[in-house]
């Protein structure tokens, strides 16, 4: 395993290229890097919205994962690589279109970036590519991954795609990172998380499962990105977490900051199967996005809890309650006009 390496040789100035910044926590990532003073250049495909790059001083130039011809132009005269994009999806009609952008392509963008002469890479994995606890404490970078735990096709390839990035930062200077669950402005699409939040802040979630997550505000996630980048070690992993919460007491906080009464309805998970085996098969027919699918479910029953004790000791990475990261998601929603 290479030395660690020292933080000073990450110079502010530097250029340094963001993938997925037309993204949910990729535009965090952009303007936390270009607010620290480093040179940034973020990627977009044709066609996909540039409103998460509004008032961003950063270049902008094409970049498809399914596309490797598009990288050099995009790596030239980068000194850094932040690689936050992905094809997060929790349904896909067609599992390998996403193994190929988020294993192939992540894989060929990280050796392109080593070709170009690149010093460090920062890889965005996802707290999905981690085991989970049987007692549901809080799972670490080192708790062993079963089969089980990577329920749906976005786990499995997130999955994937660490342990062959893993093989790549043996010789290569990468540094993964591990995002929880983010909340907090800017998330536009908005992500699964996103919308129930939003859907909560409206009144209606009347009901939930009892399941459990972390919760990170967008912002921290970020930032831990960049401290990824001065201060992690090559071919190590770091959580990027917060809080965790159980489903309800999420719903709770969303309902106390939104004027709403909190949820007190809970759905027990197995009765729930067979909607979501129809919800399924007609997603499969119309190609639109169900709801409700038997992975989803599936997933409900793990406790989703993690530690970011890790990052904490060797990044100073300092997240904020999740109390934070619900206020700021709400204040950016109703300014939006999405609240209404």
């Amino acid at each position: 395993m290479a030395a660690k390496h020292e933080e000073d040789k990450v110079a502010q100035g530097d250029l340094v290229l963001v993938t997925g910044a037309t993204g949910f926590v990729g535009a965090a990532v952009a303007r936390a890097a270009r607010a620290a003073g480093y040179q940034v250049r973020v990627t977009a495909r044709p066609g996909s919205s540039r409103a998460n790059l509004a008032g961003l001083d950063a270049e902008t130039v094409y970049l498809d994962l399914a596309a490797p011809e598009s990288f050099p132009a995009a790596l030239k005269n980068c000194r850094y690589l932040l690689h936050v994009a992905a094809d997060y999806r929790l349904w896909v009609p067609d599992e390998a279109a996403m193994r190929k952008v988020n294993i192939d392509g992540s894989l060929a963008l990280l050796r392109a970036a080593a070709a170009a002469g690149v010093e460090r890479c920062v890889y965005t994995s996802s707290v999905a590519a981690l085991g989970l606890t049987d007692d549901a404490s809080p799972a670490d970078e080192t708790t062993p991954i079963k089969p089980a735990h990577h329920v749906g096709a976005y786990k499995r390839s997130k999955y994937d795609a660490e342990q062959a990035v893993r093989g790549l930062a043996r010789t290569q200077n990468i540094v993964i990172v591990n995002p929880s669950t983010p909340i907090g402005p800017g998330d536009i699409k908005p992500t699964p998380t996103g919308q129930m939040v939003l859907d909560a802040a409206r009144g209606k979630m009347p009901a939930y499962v009892d399941t459990g997550l972390n919760v990170a505000h967008v912002d921290d996630v970020a930032a831990g990105h960049l401290l990824a980048l001065a201060k992690g070690r090559q071919g190590e992993a770091y959580i990027l977490g917060g809080e965790d919460l159980m489903l309800r007491e999420l719903l709770a906080l969303v309902a106390a900051q939104s004027g709403r009464k909190a949820p007190t309805l809970r759905l027990p998970v197995g009765p729930l199967m067979p909607i979501a085996w129809a919800m399924e098969r007609i997603a499969g027919r119309t190609g639109k996005t169900p709801l409700m699918t038997p992975d989803i479910l599936r997933m409900a029953r793990k406790k989703m809890f993690f530690s970011s004790r890790k990052a904490q000791e060797e990044l100073a990475y300092a997240p904020r309650p999740a109390t934070r990261a619900v206020a700021d998601a709400l204040t950016w929603f109703r300014k939006e006009g999405r609240l209404a």
